[in-house]
């Protein structure tokens, strides 16, 4: 027969371990996020963009054709547009486009955007010197907000022998809705 104490050692050694991974998966589940979208920023992985703080000296003759692609997931009740849904810009060349949300509902909301660009390959060539991703926007009922993005791309790009052909990059965002805690 086993002893009581002991059995009862073991169940709450037991208890606590489990206690210790589920923590430790719900703590590697909010870090997995920043971590994924550190890398995807460092490595231009997925389409990500990446961040400068000024647009190069140089402005090539090539002209690639930028599309904005708008989406809103269920349960943000917002209208989601581009205020140009495309332009041409020269490689190299700042440009600054424009975003416009309206909350269509009765309360406020708030939304945080994520983007990629397509091909993912050019990812590493869109430098953003400015834009609202990834940062909590709320938008009271009624309320239209206009939301700039300030881009150029990378003379780098021009002489990756793989998008020697490249004329058109899609730029999308989607606002997805930000539970309040």
């Amino acid at each position: 027969m086993s002893d009581p104490s002991s059995l009862k050692q073991k169940n709450s050694s037991l208890a606590l371990s489990l206690l210790g991974f589920a923590a430790g998966m719900i703590m590697l589940a909010y870090a997995s996020v920043p971590l994924y979208r550190l890398f995807c920023q460092v490595t231009g992985f997925g389409g990500t963009v990446q961040i400068a703080k000024a647009a190069p000296q140089t402005v090539l003759e090539r002209s690639v054709s930028v599309d904005f692609n708008t989406d809103t997931r269920d349960g943000l009740p917002w209208r989601f547009t581009a205020d140009q849904r495309v332009v041409d810009v020269k490689i190299g060349q700042p440009t600054l486009v424009t975003f416009q949300a309206e909350n269509t509902s009765d309360a406020p909301i708030t939304g945080m955007a994520v983007y990629n660009v397509v091909p993912h390959e050019a990812g590493k060539y869109f430098m953003k010197t400015q834009c609202f991703c990834f940062e909590q926007q709320t938008l009271s009922p009624g309320q239209v907000m206009h939301f700039p993005v300030s881009f150029y791309l990378d003379p780098a790009l021009a002489d990756d022998p793989h998008l020697r052909g490249l004329t058109n990059i899609t730029l999308s965002y989607t606002f997805f809705p930000v539970k309040n805690s």
